[in-house]
C-alpha cells in the first residue's frame, strides 16, 4: 500500500514522503495517525504544504539578505564609549549581549545573540568587527567602535 508519512517514524519513513509498504501496517500507521493514503488528495496536501515552506524559507533567505547589505554599510558602526584603565585597555567589555542590545538601541535592529561568532568579550578601543551568522546560506559583520568616555 502507498501511503504520505505525516510524522516521522523511525527506521520506516520521515515526515512528507511517499512509500510503498505492507497493508497491514500501513492500516497501524494510519489509524495511528502517522501516515495517510497516498491519494490525489493528500499528495495535493503534501505539494502545498512543501511550497509553503519553500516560500517562507525564502521569505527568511530575503531578511537575512537585507540585513546583511544594512549591516555592511559603511555608516552602520555601533559606538560605546568606556573609560580606560592604567593599562591602556578598557574598563568595561563589549559581550554579544550588549553588543546586540546596544544595535537595537541604535538602529533598530534585532540580531539574535547566539548568531554572533564572537569568542571573547571585546576589552580593546578602536574599531572591531563581529562575524554574524543570519542565515546558513549569509554571513555578515558588525562593526564597533569603543571611544574613550
Amino acid at each position: 500500500m502507498k501511503i504520505v508519512f505525516i510524522k516521522d517514524v523511525k527506521g520506516k519513513g520521515k515526515k512528507g514522503e511517499i512509500k510503498e509498504i505492507a497493508s497491514g501496517y500501513a492500516q497501524f500507521l494510519i489509524k495511528n495517525g502517522s501516515a495517510k493514503v497516498a491519494n490525489n488528495t493528500a499528495l495535493g496536501e503534501l505539494d502545498g504544504q512543501k511550497k509553503a515552506k519553500e516560500k517562507h524559507e525564502a521569505e527568511i533567505l530575503a531578511e537575512a539578505q537585507e540585513l546583511k547589505a544594512f549591516l555592511e554599510k559603511e555608516d552602520t558602526i555601533v559606538h560605546f564609549k568606556d573609560k580606560p584603565k592604567a593599562d591602556g585597555s578598557s574598563i568595561g567589555a563589549v559581550s554579544s549581549i550588549v553588543l546586540v542590545k546596544e544595535l537595537e538601541k541604535q538602529y533598530g535592529v534585532k540580531v539574535d545573540k547566539h548568531k554572533l561568532e564572537m569568542n571573547h568579550p571585546i576589552k580593546s578601543f578602536g574599531n572591531s568587527e563581529v562575524p554574524v551568522k543570519l542565515h546558513k546560506d549569509v554571513k555578515s559583520k558588525i562593526q564597533l567602535r569603543v571611544d574613550e568616555a
